[in-house]
This record gives structure tokens, sequence and C-alpha cells, in this order.
């Protein structure tokens, strides 16, 4: 089951207040109740808002230790809200788009957020792609001087590529390219 608001609205109304935020925070970090992480205690109680002593060995245990919200003094509503924005974004967001929306105080602070939620989207050891790998409207090449958006002289266009028979790519006005598995950082044997 898909768990992930796709509107604002949703967001707005499943992610209200800070304690709804909280207790997502506590089924994500622990999905079948409480755990302690130094003697695997099952029972603990409430110190503070995000903070619980584990009732074996009085272990205070955090639900945002060790993640993106350590340390943060905003709310984790804006937090949630950031997420939100970042992720929904068709064409990748920015630091001064997310100072923006978010009302944030600094350039900085927005940067900084944004950076850590990149950084948490990342799934270490991720394999790599197999298969059938369809790209679309992508052009090779760096920063071409006077041309903008899509306009293009000298980049190569991709077309759909399938692992095992690469396509050509164009147009050109040198050589056609072809897709490599070293330009696609795909699992060597594919391309």
């Amino acid at each position: 089951m898909e768990d992930y608001p796709r509107t604002l609205d949703e967001l707005e109304e499943r992610f209200s207040s800070e304690e709804e935020c909280r207790k997502y925070l506590f089924q994500l970090r622990w999905p079948e109740g409480f755990r302690c992480p130094i003697c695997g205690g099952g029972r603990a109680w409430p110190v503070r808002q995000m903070l619980f002593q584990c009732a074996s060995c009085s272990r205070q245990v955090s639900v945002i230790a060790g993640t993106i919200f350590e340390g943060t003094r905003k709310p984790l509503v804006i937090w949630f809200r950031a997420i939100w924005w970042i992720v929904s974004q068709k064409n990748g967001a920015s630091a001064l788009g997310l100072k923006r929306i978010l009302g944030l105080g600094s350039y900085e602070t927005a940067w900084t957020w944004l950076h850590k939620v990149r950084r948490a989207m990342v799934r270490p050891g991720r394999e790599r792609l197999t298969g059938r790998i369809q790209v679309d409207e992508t052009y090779l090449g760096g920063l071409e001087e006077g041309v903008r958006g899509r306009q293009t002289f000298r980049k190569a266009g991709a077309s759909d590529f399938l692992m095992g028979t690469p396509k050509m790519l164009w147009p050109s006005i040198f050589e056609p390219h072809v897709l490599t598995s070293s330009s696609l950082n795909v699992r060597r044997g594919f391309a």
C-alpha cells in the first residue's frame, strides 16, 4: 500500500500538527512498537515530545535521532512540507524556491535542508539498472552558448534505449553517438 500524500491538501490534512508528524516518525522507526537500541527492551515512557526512556535500562531515545531532523529547531510540520515540496517538483527543486515557499529566514537554511533531503533520498547499495531502460527527452552534451531550452545545435538527443540493442542518438551534426553502459551507469554485460 502506498503511504504518500499526493496533494498538498492531503499532506496538510494528514500532517497538520507536530503530534501527527511524531506519530508517523515513531511508526517508521519502530513499526512493531518501541525497541531500545541498547538493551532491546520493548517498553518505554515519554519523557518529552520526541524523547522516550527505556523501562529496562533507562536509556533515553529520540524519535528523530540519526535522521535529517536531528538537531532541528524548526517544527516537523515545516520539514514535512519541505520534503513533500521537494519530491513533488517535476523539474527539480531549488533552495531559493524552498526558501520562498516555506518562508525560511535564510537561503543557507533552505540550501542545507534541500541537500539533507536529497542525500536522504539516495538509497545506499542500490542496484544498477538492468532490463529495458527508457530515456525520455534527454540531451547529451554541456551548455551551448547563445542557446536556450531544448534548442540545440551540437548536442545529441537520446531516444528510447533497449538494453542489449542500443539505438543511435540523433541529431548530431558531427557524428552519431551510441549509448553505452558507462554513459547510463548500468550493469556490465547488459549494454
